[in-house]
């Protein structure tokens, strides 16, 4: 089966600074991967060279096993319309109601404030929200509606692939759960392929198929993830259980 997404030989760096070196990882169509890392290990910069927003220095980036590193224009914009993005804050538009934020990459085509309007109340619906949150601003929810809400906004155009940046950061456990759940159950719905990144194992645990380890710019562990506790791996182990003392410092997790 061809990969939905395939990184070969991935690199990146920011002046002396390497990022990304040589990464390699696959995600298989419909699979949900979770990639768990340090602060400052590049999961995000992996995420804009995925979606285009970077280029990398070397290597290739496949999707539906095309080189879309080479695409230009046009073809990058239609690169990035099969892409989906829950922001780890949200990133709403307090401007402009709850509505306006969901449809907001669908303005450009013909659907009339009406049609949009109705579409994101269904979206609503199905990440657990009232109809009548659609007519509020952004300020007037808490934080976990708030994500529910960027959640709708990420599957309005129906993405192909959708990416997760740290999907629970700064709720609390239960609401946590909440937005784990509507995860779990949209890609398996949608079928769409998702990837995730995060340092919360207990998301982790719930929401992958796979999870993959990224540390000093490289994958270095990769498996189910029913046994990243018995992985054998001192960096993995030392990161699921959240322990100051192990193979990883604070000074490679930071450079």
């Amino acid at each position: 089966m061809t990969p939905k997404i395939e990184l070969r030989g991935v690199s990146k760096r920011f002046g002396r600074k390497v990022v990304l070196d040589k990464l390699n990882l696959s995600i298989a169509p419909g699979e949900s991967l979770v990639v768990i890392g340090g602060s400052g290990t590049g999961k995000s910069v992996m995420l804009k060279c995925i979606l285009g927003l970077l280029q990398p220095d070397e290597g290739q980036i496949f999707v539906d096993g095309e080189d879309v590193t080479r695409l230009r224009g046009r073809a990058r914009a239609a690169h990035r319309a099969r892409f989906g993005m829950l922001f780890q804050g949200g990133a709403l538009f307090d401007s402009m109601p709850v509505w306006r934020n969901i449809t907001f990459a669908l303005t450009q085509g013909r659907r009339g404030n009406a049609k949009l309007h109705a579409l994101a109340v269904e979206l609503l619906q199905k990440v657990g929200l009232d109809p009548a949150v659609a007519d509020l601003r952004p300020s007037e929810l808490s934080g976990g509606m708030q994500k529910r809400v960027a959640l709708a906004r990420a599957i309005a155009a129906k993405p192909e692939i959708i990416f997760f940046d740290e999907p629970t950061t700064g709720l609390d456990p239960i609401r946590a759960d909440v937005i784990n759940d509507l995860i779990v159950s949209l890609v398996r719905d949608l079928g769409v392929t998702a990837l995730t990144i995060t340092h919360d194992m207990a998301s982790a645990r719930k929401i992958a198929h796979r999870v993959a380890m990224l540390y000093n710019g490289k994958i270095i562990w990769d498996g189910p993830r029913d046994i990243i506790h018995s992985s054998g791996n001192p960096y993995v182990d030392q990161f699921v259980n959240g322990r100051a003392e192990g193979p990883i410092k604070t000074g490679v997790l930071n450079r």
